[in-house]
Parts: C-alpha cells; sequence; structure tokens
C-alpha cells in the first residue's frame, strides 16, 4: 500500500521546495519555475490560489525533485 500525500495548496509546496534548497527562477502566467544549483533539477509547480495542488501532480513534482514523502512531510 503507497503512502498518503498530505493535500498541500500552491503556497505550502512552494515553501517545502524552498526548504529542499529550490529557488524561484521565473514565473510565466500561473506555473512558478524553480531551480536548485547543487544539482541542476527544476520543477514546475502551477500556482492557483486557494485550490490544493491535485494529487497526481504533487507526485509528479516530488518525483521530478527527488524528494521522497517522508522527505517532504519533514520540509512542511
Amino acid at each position: 500500500m503507497s503512502e498518503k500525500l498530505p493535500r498541500v495548496n500552491c503556497q505550502e509546496l512552494i515553501q517545502a521546495l524552498k526548504r529542499a534548497g529550490f529557488e524561484e527562477q521565473r514565473q510565466r502566467g500561473s506555473h512558478l519555475h524553480l531551480r536548485r544549483r547543487s544539482d541542476n533539477k527544476r520543477v514546475t509547480v502551477p500556482v492557483h490560489k486557494g485550490r490544493p495542488i491535485p494529487i497526481g501532480t504533487l507526485r509528479a513534482i516530488l518525483r521530478d525533485a527527488d524528494i521522497s514523502i517522508d522527505e517532504f512531510r519533514a520540509l512542511l
């Protein structure tokens, strides 16, 4: 059985990614691009105020960032 991901909005996700070493690179429309300089990983976060990030999108972002679910919980 897979571990459950917490429901988060875009601001909570962005703060967690910043704690993991990501920096805001640019924003185009409603998508914020973040980059981690140490390993040059890039992730894109949809910024829709007041709406939670869909679970599938959150999983894809965490996979692209090489962050496990446990690490993500610790970053929140």
